[in-house]
Protein backbone atom coordinates (compact mmCIF):
# COMPACT_ATOMS: atom_id res chain seq x y z
CA UNK A 1 0.00 0.00 0.00
CA UNK A 2 3.06 2.27 0.64
CA UNK A 3 4.13 1.62 -2.51
CA UNK A 4 0.89 2.42 -4.69
CA UNK A 5 1.39 5.88 -6.68
CA UNK A 6 -2.22 7.09 -5.63
CA UNK A 7 -0.41 7.01 -1.83
CA UNK A 8 2.33 9.39 -3.37
CA UNK A 9 0.17 11.32 -5.23
CA UNK A 10 -2.30 11.78 -2.08
CA UNK A 11 0.70 12.63 0.34
CA UNK A 12 2.10 15.14 -2.22
CA UNK A 13 -0.91 16.96 -2.36
CA UNK A 14 -1.02 17.31 1.29
CA UNK A 15 2.38 18.50 1.14
CA UNK A 16 2.09 21.16 -1.49
CA UNK A 17 -1.56 22.30 0.16
CA UNK A 18 0.47 22.64 3.51
CA UNK A 19 3.92 24.60 2.11
CA UNK A 20 1.28 27.23 0.23
CA UNK A 21 -0.64 28.21 3.08
CA UNK A 22 2.82 28.65 5.02
CA UNK A 23 3.96 30.49 2.17
CA UNK A 24 0.97 32.46 2.16
CA UNK A 25 0.71 33.11 5.76
CA UNK A 26 3.34 33.42 8.61
CA UNK A 27 0.72 33.21 11.42
CA UNK A 28 0.21 29.54 12.24
CA UNK A 29 -3.38 29.40 14.03
CA UNK A 30 -4.61 31.02 10.35
CA UNK A 31 -2.90 27.92 8.28
CA UNK A 32 -4.45 25.36 10.92
CA UNK A 33 -7.62 26.97 10.39
CA UNK A 34 -7.60 26.47 5.94
CA UNK A 35 -5.78 22.62 7.17
CA UNK A 36 -8.55 22.01 9.28
CA UNK A 37 -11.35 22.87 6.48
CA UNK A 38 -8.95 21.03 3.43
CA UNK A 39 -9.20 18.23 6.09
CA UNK A 40 -12.46 18.05 7.11
CA UNK A 41 -13.92 17.26 4.06
CA UNK A 42 -11.13 15.73 1.82
CA UNK A 43 -9.71 12.78 4.60
CA UNK A 44 -13.30 11.39 4.70
CA UNK A 45 -13.87 11.00 0.53
CA UNK A 46 -10.13 9.88 -0.13
CA UNK A 47 -10.65 7.05 2.81
CA UNK A 48 -14.03 6.00 1.40
CA UNK A 49 -13.06 6.02 -2.56
CA UNK A 50 -9.65 4.71 -2.00
CA UNK A 51 -11.15 1.88 0.40
CA UNK A 52 -13.47 1.08 -1.72
CA UNK A 53 -11.43 0.28 -4.86
CA UNK A 54 -8.51 -1.17 -2.61
CA UNK A 55 -11.06 -4.05 -1.59
CA UNK A 56 -12.75 -4.71 -5.35
CA UNK A 57 -8.97 -4.53 -7.14
CA UNK A 58 -8.00 -6.94 -4.48
CA UNK A 59 -10.59 -9.74 -4.69
CA UNK A 60 -8.81 -12.21 -6.39
CA UNK A 61 -5.72 -12.17 -4.14
CA UNK A 62 -8.28 -12.39 -1.16
CA UNK A 63 -9.75 -15.56 -2.66
CA UNK A 64 -5.74 -16.43 -2.89
CA UNK A 65 -5.16 -16.11 0.53
CA UNK A 66 -8.83 -17.81 1.82
CA UNK A 67 -7.39 -20.75 0.24
CA UNK A 68 -4.39 -20.76 2.84
CA UNK A 69 -4.05 -21.37 6.29
CA UNK A 70 -5.56 -18.07 8.04
CA UNK A 71 -8.17 -16.48 9.70
CA UNK A 72 -10.28 -14.59 7.79
CA UNK A 73 -10.39 -12.16 10.56
CA UNK A 74 -6.39 -11.66 10.13
CA UNK A 75 -6.74 -11.40 6.29
CA UNK A 76 -9.73 -8.71 6.51
CA UNK A 77 -8.11 -6.67 9.39
CA UNK A 78 -4.26 -6.97 8.02
CA UNK A 79 -5.41 -5.84 4.66
CA UNK A 80 -7.91 -3.09 6.34
CA UNK A 81 -4.60 -1.91 8.81
CA UNK A 82 -2.33 -2.22 5.60
CA UNK A 83 -4.74 0.63 3.95
CA UNK A 84 -5.31 2.76 7.25
CA UNK A 85 -1.67 3.31 8.10
CA UNK A 86 -1.28 4.23 4.21
CA UNK A 87 -3.32 6.64 4.58
CA UNK A 88 -2.42 8.17 8.01
CA UNK A 89 1.14 8.04 7.11
CA UNK A 90 0.69 10.43 4.15
CA UNK A 91 -1.32 12.73 6.21
CA UNK A 92 1.48 12.81 8.91
CA UNK A 93 4.14 13.57 5.61
CA UNK A 94 2.15 15.79 3.57
CA UNK A 95 1.07 17.87 6.82
CA UNK A 96 3.19 16.77 9.87
CA UNK A 97 6.98 17.52 8.16
CA UNK A 98 6.18 20.72 6.73
CA UNK A 99 4.67 22.25 9.72
CA UNK A 100 7.22 20.36 12.02
CA UNK A 101 10.10 22.15 9.61
CA UNK A 102 8.36 25.23 9.97
CA UNK A 103 8.68 25.19 14.22
CA UNK A 104 4.80 24.32 15.05
CA UNK A 105 6.21 21.99 17.90
CA UNK A 106 8.10 25.03 19.74
CA UNK A 107 4.94 26.96 19.08
CA UNK A 108 1.91 27.88 21.48
CA UNK A 109 -0.29 25.91 18.24
CA UNK A 110 1.55 22.87 19.15
CA UNK A 111 -1.73 21.25 20.78
CA UNK A 112 -4.08 21.85 17.72
CA UNK A 113 -1.65 20.71 15.63
CA UNK A 114 -1.26 17.60 17.18
CA UNK A 115 -5.31 17.41 17.55
CA UNK A 116 -5.42 18.26 13.65
CA UNK A 117 -3.17 15.40 12.84
CA UNK A 118 -4.93 13.08 15.39
CA UNK A 119 -8.59 13.71 13.36
CA UNK A 120 -7.08 13.71 9.74
CA UNK A 121 -5.86 9.83 10.69
CA UNK A 122 -9.10 8.76 12.92
CA UNK A 123 -11.54 10.33 9.73
CA UNK A 124 -9.12 8.20 7.84
CA UNK A 125 -9.46 4.86 9.73
CA UNK A 126 -13.45 5.35 10.13
CA UNK A 127 -14.04 6.11 6.55
CA UNK A 128 -11.55 3.10 5.03
CA UNK A 129 -13.89 1.00 7.44
CA UNK A 130 -16.98 2.18 6.02
CA UNK A 131 -15.55 1.37 2.79
CA UNK A 132 -14.51 -2.49 3.76
CA UNK A 133 -17.91 -2.74 4.81
CA UNK A 134 -19.97 -1.09 1.92
CA UNK A 135 -17.18 -3.31 -0.82
CA UNK A 136 -18.00 -6.32 1.37
CA UNK A 137 -21.45 -6.26 0.77
CA UNK A 138 -21.69 -5.30 -2.66
CA UNK A 139 -19.98 -7.19 -5.24
CA UNK A 140 -20.80 -4.76 -8.16
CA UNK A 141 -18.08 -2.46 -8.12
CA UNK A 142 -20.74 0.13 -10.18
CA UNK A 143 -22.42 -0.26 -6.88
CA UNK A 144 -20.47 -0.16 -4.17
CA UNK A 145 -18.68 3.26 -5.48
CA UNK A 146 -21.74 4.84 -5.90
CA UNK A 147 -22.88 4.05 -2.42
CA UNK A 148 -19.56 5.26 -1.03
CA UNK A 149 -19.42 8.79 -2.51
CA UNK A 150 -23.16 8.90 -1.61
CA UNK A 151 -22.37 8.38 1.91
CA UNK A 152 -19.59 11.12 1.96
CA UNK A 153 -21.82 13.30 0.37
CA UNK A 154 -24.74 12.77 3.03
CA UNK A 155 -21.95 12.81 5.97
CA UNK A 156 -20.64 15.81 4.64
CA UNK A 157 -23.42 17.74 2.86
CA UNK A 158 -26.73 15.84 3.32
CA UNK A 159 -26.67 15.64 6.99
CA UNK A 160 -26.38 19.29 8.07
CA UNK A 161 -28.92 20.12 5.71
CA UNK A 162 -31.17 16.98 7.19
CA UNK A 163 -30.41 18.80 10.34
CA UNK A 164 -30.99 22.29 9.65
CA UNK A 165 -34.78 21.46 8.39
CA UNK A 166 -35.38 19.36 11.27
CA UNK A 167 -34.24 22.47 13.60
CA UNK A 168 -36.66 24.60 11.78
CA UNK A 169 -39.25 22.46 11.91
CA UNK A 170 -39.14 21.82 15.30
CA UNK A 171 -38.22 25.09 17.00
CA UNK A 172 -40.66 25.33 19.02
CA UNK A 173 -39.88 22.29 20.88
CA UNK A 174 -36.56 21.55 23.56
CA UNK A 175 -34.28 20.34 20.57
CA UNK A 176 -31.06 20.01 23.44
CA UNK A 177 -31.09 16.31 23.73
CA UNK A 178 -31.75 15.16 20.41
CA UNK A 179 -28.52 17.66 19.05
CA UNK A 180 -26.55 15.96 21.36
CA UNK A 181 -27.32 12.55 20.31
CA UNK A 182 -27.09 13.60 16.59
CA UNK A 183 -23.88 14.66 16.71
CA UNK A 184 -22.77 11.09 17.29
CA UNK A 185 -24.38 10.34 14.05
CA UNK A 186 -21.73 11.90 11.87
CA UNK A 187 -17.73 11.44 12.20
CA UNK A 188 -17.01 14.19 10.21
CA UNK A 189 -18.77 16.80 12.43
CA UNK A 190 -17.26 15.34 15.89
CA UNK A 191 -14.39 15.39 14.44
CA UNK A 192 -14.90 19.32 13.20
CA UNK A 193 -16.41 20.19 16.15
CA UNK A 194 -13.63 18.83 18.41
CA UNK A 195 -11.05 21.07 16.56
CA UNK A 196 -12.98 23.76 16.97
CA UNK A 197 -13.29 23.73 20.40
CA UNK A 198 -9.51 23.36 21.09
CA UNK A 199 -9.09 26.56 18.82
CA UNK A 200 -11.94 28.08 20.84
CA UNK A 201 -13.74 29.45 17.87
CA UNK A 202 -17.33 29.41 19.14
CA UNK A 203 -18.31 31.00 16.20
CA UNK A 204 -17.75 28.55 13.72
CA UNK A 205 -19.11 25.32 15.85
CA UNK A 206 -22.53 26.28 14.66
CA UNK A 207 -25.57 25.44 16.44
CA UNK A 208 -24.93 21.66 17.18
CA UNK A 209 -21.04 22.56 18.70
CA UNK A 210 -22.76 25.73 20.81
CA UNK A 211 -25.26 23.15 22.39
CA UNK A 212 -22.28 20.59 23.15
CA UNK A 213 -20.29 23.31 24.76
CA UNK A 214 -22.84 24.86 26.95
CA UNK A 215 -24.46 21.40 28.05
CA UNK A 216 -21.52 18.95 28.28
CA UNK A 217 -18.61 21.96 29.14
CA UNK A 218 -15.38 22.12 27.11
CA UNK A 219 -13.78 19.51 28.95
CA UNK A 220 -16.87 16.85 29.10
CA UNK A 221 -17.24 18.14 25.39
CA UNK A 222 -14.38 16.41 23.99
CA UNK A 223 -14.74 13.53 26.20
CA UNK A 224 -18.30 12.46 24.82
CA UNK A 225 -17.30 13.26 21.30
CA UNK A 226 -13.81 11.23 21.44
CA UNK A 227 -15.53 8.44 22.66
CA UNK A 228 -18.03 9.03 20.06
CA UNK A 229 -15.19 8.57 17.45
CA UNK A 230 -13.87 5.04 19.75
CA UNK A 231 -17.62 4.05 19.20
CA UNK A 232 -17.18 4.52 15.00
CA UNK A 233 -13.96 2.49 14.63
CA UNK A 234 -14.97 -0.18 17.06
CA UNK A 235 -18.69 -0.91 15.86
CA UNK A 236 -17.22 -1.00 12.34
CA UNK A 237 -14.87 -3.25 13.28
CA UNK A 238 -17.57 -5.55 14.85
CA UNK A 239 -19.39 -5.53 11.60
CA UNK A 240 -16.40 -6.33 9.41
CA UNK A 241 -15.70 -9.57 11.65
CA UNK A 242 -19.67 -10.28 11.20
CA UNK A 243 -19.71 -9.58 7.60
CA UNK A 244 -16.11 -11.18 7.14
CA UNK A 245 -17.26 -14.33 8.76
CA UNK A 246 -20.17 -15.22 6.49
CA UNK A 247 -18.82 -13.51 3.05
CA UNK A 248 -19.08 -16.01 0.51
CA UNK A 249 -15.98 -16.05 -2.14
Amino acid sequence: MIRSRWVFIYTGFYLIATMALLLLSNDLSKVLISLTNIIIVLTPLIGILFGTMYYYNSKEFIQLLMAQALSRWSIFIGMYLGLAIALSLSILIGVGVPLVIYGVLGSSDVAIFILLITMACVLSIIFSLIAFLIAMKNDDKVKGLSISIFVWLFFAIIYDGIFLLLLLALKDYPLDKMTISMIMLNPIDLARILILMKLDMSAMMGYTGAVLSKFLGRGLGMLFISVSLVLWTVIPLWRLNRIGAKKDF
